[in-house]
């Protein structure tokens, strides 16, 4: 098969980790580690990269063999899908702002230190219940119904979340429903009364916590202007050791101020925590925000992580670090894949006084107001706009190696950084490829 025959429907990325080469064929999701002369021929041969005239007859007689042999098994230059999802109309999820306030003032907070751009307010139980009225009444035949109780800052309303999940789990027995809960929070109020509830009855906790005490306390403060590691690491601590087998996240976040985020993580893994998510910061202020320039030094980071979480695991102290978390044998089917997240189509978020927008990044922006929960209704053409916004509109995915992975990247920071949900943000894409490259040399390690 000629390079010009095949480029519209298979995509081959190569690349090295260190002295480790890999293929990825895009088509089958099929990882394959190779030596430098098999790279270099498939570069040749089928990139269109490098003469292929320095292969001989002999060689290149083997290597079709090859790759014969594993397009036959389905395992290379497979033919990428290009059908658009068919999406459901059914509403699975619900993010529940149930609080528009917070008992902390971090300085990167994309909803405005927990306001919103608003007024500080709590969602009234009424609007609450109703919201889960409205999930129930828009979820189809869909029988299992996810809800996340956001902030601000959550445990501020702990009272108004009990009584809703006792609501929900009520009306979902008489409904047919079963309901999976997640709550989002700073730990500052992370009570044992908190701790109890959230055992028995929340399906994922997600606590903040950025990493090292100086890294934390840079940015994470208190509404007097004091840092808050001191005040929530012991509190994580006890609820993880309480946590058992049910999944919970500590989720930091890194900036430009600390490029060397490697060390929050296995900070984070060292304290005794074995679910980790770091992300990178998502805000324009000048000090904090992730620039093109810190691009190499953040792809090094990666690469530096990635190495010490193979040793961890080696040495039996193990953990999960969300981005190294790639499936290409078992993922999320191919539909998943791309339809991305569902935001605006079977995925909302309620703000306090019930009105609903496409996720909680879209929250308090006019332009994505789709309706309130007591009017029941969710605008068309907004919905429209998300339902019809898959893998396939993103524009410039097309070559991209990792687009079955991402899905084309998050609709809210494609719009807030270049102004259309279908555009995807450059430095995010970049960092996106880097890490799916660090999570493709961690499951060949692991494999074997």
């Amino acid at each position: 098969m000629t390079f010009c025959s095949f480029l519209s429907f298979a995509m081959i990325h190569i690349f090295n980790y260190k002295d480790r080469r890999y293929i990825f064929d895009s088509g089958s999701g099929s990882l394959h580690e190779c030596d430098a002369s098999t790279a270099d021929y498939i570069r040749a041969a089928y990139l269109g990269e490098g003469d292929i005239s320095a292969f001989s007859a002999e060689q290149r007689a083997v290597y079709e063999s090859e790759i014969a042999e594993l397009e036959k098994e389905g395992l290379f230059l497979k033919a990428e899908p290009t059908a658009y999802p068919l999406k459901s109309n059914e509403v699975k999820a619900l993010c529940l702002h149930i609080c528009h306030d917070c008992n902390l003032r971090c300085r990167y907070c994309f909803a405005d230190e927990g306001a919103y751009h608003s007024e500080r307010e709590f969602m009234p139980e009424s609007t609450a219940l109703k919201a889960i009225d409205f999930l129930i009444a828009n979820s189809g035949a869909r029988k299992v119904l996810e809800v996340d109780f956001f902030g601000g800052e959550p445990l501020m309303c702990l009272q108004t979340i009990k009584n809703v999940v006792k609501y929900a789990r009520e009306q979902g027995a008489r409904h047919g429903k079963k309901f999976l809960f997640t709550t989002t929070t700073n730990a500052l109020l992370l009570d044992d009364d908190a701790i109890e509830f959230f055992n028995a009855e929340m399906e994922n906790v997600v606590l903040s916590l950025d990493g090292r005490k100086e890294v934390h306390d840079a940015v994470r403060k208190t509404v007097n202007g004091k840092g808050s590691f001191d005040l929530v690491i012991d509190k994580i601590k006890k609820f993880v050791s309480l946590r058992g087998d049910k999944n919970y996240y500590v989720r930091g976040t890194f900036t430009a101020r600390n490029l060397d985020f490697s060390k929050d993580v296995l900070f984070l893994a060292e304290s005794g925590f074995d679910s980790i998510s770091l992300e990178p910061v998502v805000t324009d202020i000048p000090d904090l925000a992730i620039k093109e320039e810190h691009l190499p030094a953040i792809c090094a980071e990666y690469e530096n992580l990635c190495d010490e979480y193979l040793k961890k695991r080696a040495q039996g102290k193990g953990f999960n670090f969300f981005h190294f978390n790639v499936d290409l044998e078992g993922g999320p089917c191919l539909s998943k894949r791309v339809s991305a997240c569902g935001a605006g189509n079977e995925y909302f978020s309620v703000t306090p006084n019930g009105d609903i927008y496409p996720c909680h990044q879209f929250a308090g922006d006019a332009d994505f107001l789709m309706g309130n929960v007591f009017e029941g209704k969710l605008d068309k053409k907004i919905r429209s706009k998300f339902a019809n916004s898959c893998l396939f509109t993103r524009k410039g995915c097309e070559n991209c190696f990792a687009k079955f992975i991402c899905s084309g990247g998050c609709s809210a920071n494609n719009y807030h950084y270049m102004g259309d949900i279908n555009t995807p943000y450059p430095i995010t894409c970049a960092m996106m490829k880097k890490r799916i490259e660090c999570a493709m040399h961690v499951a060949a390690v692991k494999k074997g």
